[in-house]
């Protein structure tokens, strides 16, 4: 309330009631500068979310589309995957997770050619792998594979020959490496085609199934 109106006030209105009117009257900012205001504000929000967005997508979280079939029926063709950054700086790599990883330089297999691929990690650094009648040992061990659909899961064979990495023979993957497959042995195109993949080319581990709505799930 400004000085002229306090003078034409009646002397009997109370100094409390004058109070109210005034911290009204004050506090309500011009129509125009809420709107700006408002608009600040809605861009600052905007802006963090994005910043966000952006960082968690970074450092934290990605989203893959699955393109093949090599890691059917777990993946399927267009299936899109949630992938966890962070697991792999917290922990080490596990047998059995499923991994996103830099497509290796020497991967020659048919197809168009795409920046990363998705496998299931298999054997472990300083393991020996090896194959006999379709299934696949660990140190001379059979390893289960209850993942893997049962009329496939005994259909593990060696990739092309002249590679050690091909398992036509027990072989010792190195350390700081990991061996790699698709779930769909017959037609993967993996570990046993390009050889083992650097535990620093991990992009990160696929922790759930985010599409189809149908299919959605954790691994």
């Amino acid at each position: 309330m400004d000085g002229d109106e306090q003078a034409e006030d009646p002397p009997d209105v109370s100094v409390q009631d004058q109070g109210g009117d005034d911290g009204k009257g004050q506090d309500e900012p011009p129509k125009d500068e809420a709107s700006v205001r408002w608009i600040v504000e809605l861009a600052a929000v905007v802006v963090v979310a994005i910043l966000v967005a952006l960082v968690l997508r970074t450092f934290v979280v990605a989203t893959y589309s699955i393109p093949s079939g090599s890691m059917e029926p777990t993946l399927q063709i267009g299936d899109r995957i949630l992938v966890n950054k962070l697991s792999y700086h917290l922990h080490g790599v596990d047998r059995s997770d499923i991994v996103v990883f830099s497509t290796p330089p020497n991967e020659a297999c048919a197809g168009p050619q795409v920046a990363n691929l998705v496998k299931r990690v298999v054997g472990l650094p300083g393991e020996i792998i090896s194959l006999k009648d379709g299934n696949v040992y660990i140190n001379g061990r059979f390893l289960p594979e209850t993942f893997l659909p049962p009329d496939i899961r005994h259909d593990t064979y060696p990739g092309p020959g002249g590679n050690a990495y091909s398992l036509d023979h027990p072989y010792r993957v190195p350390a700081g490496d990991v061996y790699v497959m698709g779930d769909n042995r017959p037609d993967s195109c993996d570990s046993r085609f390009w050889g083992p993949i650097p535990q620093s080319a991990i992009v990160g581990k696929v922790d759930m199934r985010i599409w189809p709505p149908s299919r959605v799930g954790f691994f």
